[in-house]
């Protein structure tokens, strides 16, 4: 077994539970903040449907300029439904292109042309296109909580939801 095939099969798993989270996102409260300095919900949403396809772009990079963008504000849910059934398909097909070899080589980011991170691109893969959409979905949960949005089962029972009775 490659090693890209376990990352596969756990954005498989990992895309179905965020996926849940999102069809709870409120369309009418899409511009709600829980603070002042946060995203508002509708960009927190976007920010993870659009993760998968654009950190999996960067892996097939060798170097990369980062910089810091804030997501966009959606006009719907669908939008954001939309863009993650998208780059969940994206990273997806990007990522079976990389083999065990190509997932041990270096990454670099820099930023102003200066080095800021050098990792092998499989750490890149783990830690900001896998960990990193599961950090927002968190956050996204205490939004929906906050809300009074009913929060889905994410890796077992919630308040809301028990998929094991």
């Amino acid at each position: 077994m490659a090693i890209i095939d376990s990352i596969l099969a756990e954005i498989d798993q990992e895309s179905q539970t965020t996926q849940r989270v999102l069809d709870r996102v409120p369309e009418d409260k899409l511009t709600w903040k829980p603070h002042p300095k946060s995203h508002s919900l509708g960009q927190l949403a976007m920010h993870i449907a659009s993760l998968p396809g654009g950190v999996a772009g960067l892996a097939l990079q060798d170097n990369y300029e980062l910089n810091v963008a804030t997501a966009p504000q959606p006009k719907d849910r669908k939008e954001i439904l939309e863009a993650f059934t998208k780059n969940i398909d994206t990273a997806k097909t990007n990522l079976k292109t990389l083999d065990d070899a190509r997932l041990m080589s270096t990454w670099n980011g820099t930023r102003n042309g200066k080095p800021i991170l050098s990792i092998p691109r499989v750490a890149l893969i783990r830690s900001i296109l896998l960990n990193h959409v599961y950090h927002h979905r968190g956050q996204l949960s205490v939004y929906l909580r906050l809300l009074d949005v009913p929060v889905p089962s994410i890796y077992g029972p919630s308040a809301d939801e028990n998929p094991f009775g």
